[in-house]
């Protein structure tokens, strides 16, 4: 059988896609849709969960997909060994060990300084002026692009995840993520330099100790960027949002009794900040009887596996006491995300409870509007503190 085509309003969809794909869990679980590019959804979790793993049939390599185009063949576009060896490459700059001994630290002394310049304005909007700065920073550490100021990181992460997620063939879209990628080709050749004369725990470094080639570092490092700038930055507003409009939660949160850890875990499952992941099949196969042909795009639609109604009572309800343990917000297969350490310490050890003990009385000053779909977190969300 072949996919069911569905429409779908483009718009409406990027401004909130979850009725949308709940629609197309309980009617057409596996559909072409015209408005993606024809590319085919996946949207149920145990389809995706299982698919993902499948690289076989549904490859990561996309020799002329937007990414590989835009930022080079990174290592989220290789599948088996050479995956894997590039993965090896970048591990000890993401490990759970290197995240603990090396870089919490420095983010929380680079977030507090943040909140320490902040505080006295009494007003703020989050994503802005707290998050965006807060991911920043930390990405920063990470890659070794510290001679990079934090708002051009922003930037070119936003720049790239928009080329990325291009499927209109916008040419103005498209020269901006040009104009991001060289802006990053800049930094790298400013920093090598001072990177291997003294090598150190950053992405680069490691990487190049590890005897990668420029152009691999250069486009692991780009993915590393369109991976750990916005969607941080947008788990980190939009989590503190959601405690703002959770009273419940923000008790339990700030006193203890509830984990910082299991509010972001709730608040990645309910939001999806990464909301899909693309593939390209490489054989004749079929998921559920539905056949899908070689060459064709297929999205795993995260954003809607983490809201099925067959793996979570009541899905659409922000509930951080929940059993979230099926939840996929950083994938699940061989790509599971290779930041995730440095994203939960980041966020639900920093960013969050320092945010809430920093500013006291904290509390929402206007409307917090979300956008998009393939990455999903609040435009802003203006605060105010004090008395």
């Amino acid at each position: 059988m072949q996919p069911p085509v569905r429409s779908i309003d483009a718009r409406a969809f990027w401004a909130d896609p979850y009725p949308t794909l709940a629609a197309m869990r309980a009617e057409t679980p596996v559909v072409r849709v015209p408005e993606l590019g024809g590319a085919i959804l996946l949207t149920k979790r145990a389809d995706i969960h299982r698919e993902e793993k499948r690289v076989e049939v549904f490859s990561s390599r996309q020799p002329n997909g937007l990414m590989t185009r835009l930022m080079g063949e990174n290592l989220m576009r290789r599948d088996g060994e050479a995956h894997l060896s590039e993965r090896r490459a970048l591990f000890p700059a993401l490990s759970p060990r290197t995240v603990r001994e090396v870089w919490l630290p420095l983010f929380q002394a680079r977030t507090a300084a943040i909140l320490d310049a902040l505080a006295p304005q009494g007003q703020a909007d989050l994503v802005r002026d707290y998050a965006m700065p807060v991911s920043a920073e930390a990405l920063k550490l990470i890659t070794g692009l510290t001679n990079m100021a934090a708002p051009e990181m922003d930037r070119v992460s936003q720049g790239m995840i928009d080329g990325c997620a291009n499927y209109g063939g916008d040419a103005g879209v498209e020269a901006r993520c040009h104009d991001c990628t060289a802006s990053i080709d800049r930094h790298i050749d400013a920093a090598m330099p001072g990177l291997m004369a003294a090598p150190d725990h950053s992405a680069l470094s490691v990487m190049h100790e590890a005897g990668l080639g420029m152009d691999r570092l250069r486009a692991n490092v780009k993915l590393i960027i369109s991976g750990g700038q916005n969607e941080p930055r947008d788990a980190i507003a939009g989590a503190a949002w959601a405690v703002l409009t959770h009273p419940e939660v923000r008790e339990a949160a700030t006193t203890g009794a509830l984990g910082w850890d299991a509010v972001f875990a709730e608040y990645a499952r309910w939001m999806s900040p990464i909301g899909m992941s693309p593939r390209e099949v490489a054989r004749l196969d079929a998921v559920n009887g539905v056949e899908v042909r070689p060459g064709e795009r297929v999205f795993l639609m995260f954003g809607s596996g983490n809201r099925d109604e067959d793996a979570f009572s009541d899905p659409d309800h922000f509930d951080p006491w929940r059993d979230g343990s099926a939840a996929i917000p950083f994938g699940a297969g061989p790509h599971f995300c290779a930041g995730a350490a440095a994203s939960k310490a980041l966020i639900a050890e920093v960013a969050l409870p320092m945010l809430f003990e920093r500013l006291p009385g904290l509390r929402l000053a206007g409307d917090a509007p979300f956008g998009g779909w393939a990455f999903r977190g609040p435009l802003r969300v203006p605060v105010a503190w004090g008395p």
